[in-house]
């Protein structure tokens, strides 16, 4: 029988829990302390969910073009249906020069892009968000950066804003330029404003 993922179901919700408990986890093994937590898209949702668990070893969040919510009349873009020049044309501000022609990829590549998708489709779901996640944000606590690309069309500025929202004293900023990858496409930008919310905390923080 076939699983239908469009929709959460209790399996997957708690194989994100465990994701994220696992990854938590991690912090304690290495001793970490004061760590600021960054994701990129489903990157993001998972820091998101990492940040509803209340870890002692996390001082912050930053969210880079994160999906997980619902926002009514901004979903995210169905990404499995995409065609690899189209995701490249939603992903960046600068396609050309920045997507990817899978007729050039090595046999190994194109199996690891395929594997990732697979993957991504069990977590994440066709719709790429869990409907109760928008409303269980107001029980973040810990200071939270969101940063989207202008020219993101996997999930919109105002999607973006949606998620700022949601979350109690998130700040919302705009990277020039940019896609739904700043990691790649614009990479000076996305660390200089890692950087100042990281500094912006650290004096915040009692000495």
């Amino acid at each position: 029988m076939e699983s239908d993922l469009s929709s959460p179901s209790p399996e997957r919700l708690r194989a994100w829990r465990l994701f994220c408990e696992s990854a938590l986890a991690l912090l304690d093994l290495l001793d970490l302390k004061q760590v600021t937590v960054v994701g990129n898209s489903i990157g993001g949702w998972i820091a998101a969910e990492m940040a509803l668990l209340e870890s002692t070893r996390t001082s912050g969040f930053v969210l880079v073009d994160a999906v997980g919510i619902e926002v009514p009349g901004n979903a995210v873009v169905d990404f499995f249906s995409l065609t690899p020049r189209q995701v490249a044309e939603h992903s960046y501000h600068d396609p050309d020069k920045f997507g990817i022609d899978p007729t050039k990829l090595p046999p190994q590549a194109l199996q690891a892009m395929a594997g990732n998708r697979a993957t991504l489709t069990v977590y994440a779901g066709a719709s790429m968000n869990d409907p109760s996640l928008s409303r269980r944000l107001h029980g973040v606590t810990k200071p939270t950066l969101v940063l989207w690309g202008d020219a993101d069309r996997i999930a919109n500025a105002d999607y973006g804003r949606a998620l700022a929202g949601a979350i109690p004293g998130a700040r919302f900023q705009l990277l020039e330029k940019t896609g739904h990858l700043p990691q790649i496409e614009t990479p000076g930008q996305l660390l200089d404003a890692i950087r100042e919310f990281v500094h912006d905390g650290a004096s915040a923080r009692p000495a």
